[in-house]
């Protein structure tokens, strides 16, 4: 189709791109002409889409009706980023529209967040949808075992059992969409992300704003004194930087503590 879309002796100005309302277009994304984006497509940051590309096929991660019911694999989804950046928001949001489609869904978050509920999944704007708290990764496959879409919020509380969990609920047809931070408050991986990210078919980074610069943020820094991994808090702990911003911070903070170990 392409090659004789080619052939054709039609001006290039007479090429239109259509694109959907609902579709999320990334920063930095170039667009060429005579493109056709379908409904509810994500396009990651970066991305390059040629003049002749009829349809972008980035839409399954998102449509509730693409379950393999012939051979009964699922697949996994990973939404990450800093604090503030809408990774539950976004894990309700795909779940809600699951469920609207007739589909048997559960959430499950750690038994260790109950910073808004001790059971409800809650957004940082209050959106919230009702969840099971599990203490160990071992509980999900059989507290699971009946859900086409399994939710997973905080993965980065989990323990590193969540990874060949996830896998083996994609492995039995399930859909598993997992929301976690990326990096912990030193801006390192944190916890199990690095390696569900890795056995993820689909994942989506979404950015906070920086609060210093405006500009796009995934850095969550910790503005209290504490060195413990794990510091559950909100806006009164945590703030989201950019990088710039968050590493001239973090130099500064390790300065401090050299000036206060000399003196």
């Amino acid at each position: 189709r392409i090659e004789l879309i080619e052939s054709l002796p039609i001006p290039d100005e007479r090429y239109v791109t259509f694109i959907h309302p609902s579709v999320y277009v990334a920063p930095n994304v170039k667009l060429g002409i005579g493109c056709v984006v379908l409904p509810n497509v994500s396009i990651s940051p970066g991305t390059i889409i040629g003049k002749f590309i009829q349809k972008i096929y980035l839409y399954n991660m998102f449509l509730e009706n693409t379950i393999n019911h012939k051979k009964n694999t699922g697949w996994i989804e990973v939404i990450c980023g800093s604090m503030f950046s809408g990774k539950t928001e976004e894990l309700i949001r795909r779940m809600k529209r699951a469920e609207f489609a007739g589909q048997s869904v559960e959430i499950f978050k750690p038994a260790v967040d109950k910073r808004y509920d001790d059971e409800d999944v809650v957004s940082h704007d209050q959106n919230k949808v009702a969840s099971t708290p599990v203490d160990s990764s071992s509980n999900l496959p059989l507290l699971a075992s009946n859900c086409d879409v399994v939710g997973i919020d905080e993965a980065q509380f989990f323990d590193d059992g969540i990874v060949e969990v996830a896998n083996m609920l994609a492995n039995n047809g399930k859909r598993v969409i997992i929301a976690g931070l990326d990096m912990d408050f030193k801006g390192r991986p944190f916890g199990p992300m690095p390696n569900l990210m890795a056995v993820a078919e689909y994942i989506t980074k979404v950015h906070a704003i920086c609060v210093k610069t405006g500009n796009l943020a995934n850095y969550s820094h910790r503005k209290i004194n504490s060195d413990k991994l794990i510091e559950l808090g909100e806006t009164t702990i945590y703030e989201p930087l950019s990088r710039a911003v968050f590493w001239d911070l973090i130099q500064q903070e390790k300065q401090q503590q050299i000036n206060e170990t000399e003196q």
